[in-house]
C-alpha cells in the first residue's frame, strides 16, 4: 500500500512538473529585430535597386513584439513614421514619430499598417520609404505597389541576392523542436519517477 501511495505521489509530481513546463513553453514569445534593408543601410535607394524597401517588406513576416532597426548616418538622414496619406504624397510635416539618432529602433506593438519615410526633404520622392503590414491586414488595405508579390527564393540587395527560407517550413521546424523537447521532458520525468520509487 505504501509503495502504491509513493508511486501515485511520484506520478502526481511528474504531471504537475510537466504541466508547468508546458505552460512555460507556451508563454515564451520569440521577438526579432529586423534591420531595415538588411545589408543596405536606411538611405536613398541606388539606381541598381530602386525598390529595395518595397522588396524588403515583401519578404519579412513581422509580428507584434518584433522591432525595426533603421541604421543611417545621423548627420545626413532620419526616419519618420507617417500616415498613409503622408506616405503617398511624401508629406514629411507633422510625423507621428520622428527619429534621428542614426540607430533608430521602432517596436511593433499592434497589428496594422505602418508607414515610414526619410525625414529629409526630397528623400521620400526618391523611394526612401517603407510600408509594412503586421498581422491580419485585409488585402484591400495594402496598395498594389506594396502588396506581396509572387514568392521567390531570394530578393536583390546592393550586395547581391539574399536567399529567403520558405515560410511554410518555419512552423514545422518550430513545432518539431517543441515536440522533441516535450518528449525529452517526458522521458526524464519517467526516469526521475523510477528513481524516486526505487528509493521509497
Amino acid at each position: 500500500m505504501a509503495n502504491l501511495l509513493s508511486q501515485n505521489k511520484c506520478f502526481l509530481f511528474f504531471l504537475v512538473s510537466l504541466l508547468l513546463i508546458l505552460v512555460q513553453n507556451k508563454s515564451k514569445v520569440q521577438c526579432y529585430q529586423y534591420k531595415v534593408g538588411d545589408l543596405d543601410a536606411w538611405g536613398i535607394p541606388t539606381s541598381a535597386n530602386p525598390q529595395v524597401y518595397t522588396q524588403w517588406s515583401k519578404y519579412h513576416n513581422l509580428t507584434i513584439g518584433d522591432s525595426l532597426w533603421f541604421l543611417y548616418p545621423p548627420s545626413q538622414d532620419s526616419v519618420i513614421q507617417v500616415t498613409k496619406g503622408s506616405y503617398k504624397s511624401c508629406n514629411i510635416k507633422n510625423p507621428i514619430l520622428y527619429m534621428n539618432n542614426g540607430n533608430s529602433l521602432f517596436n511593433i506593438t499592434s497589428e496594422g499598417l505602418y508607414y515610414f519615410t526619410s525625414g529629409e526633404v526630397g528623400h521620400c520622392q526618391k523611394n526612401q520609404k517603407l510600408v509594412i503590414s503586421v498581422g491580419n491586414v485585409s488585402s484591400n488595405m495594402v496598395d498594389d505597389a506594396e502588396a506581396p508579390g509572387p514568392s521567390s527564393s531570394s530578393y536583390p540587395t546592393v550586395f547581391g541576392n539574399i536567399p529567403i527560407a520558405p515560410s511554410a517550413s518555419l512552423p514545422s521546424t518550430s513545432t518539431s523542436s517543441k515536440l522533441a523537447s516535450t518528449f525529452q521532458i517526458v522521458v526524464i520525468g519517467f526516469f526521475i519517477c523510477g528513481v524516486f520509487s526505487a528509493l521509497m
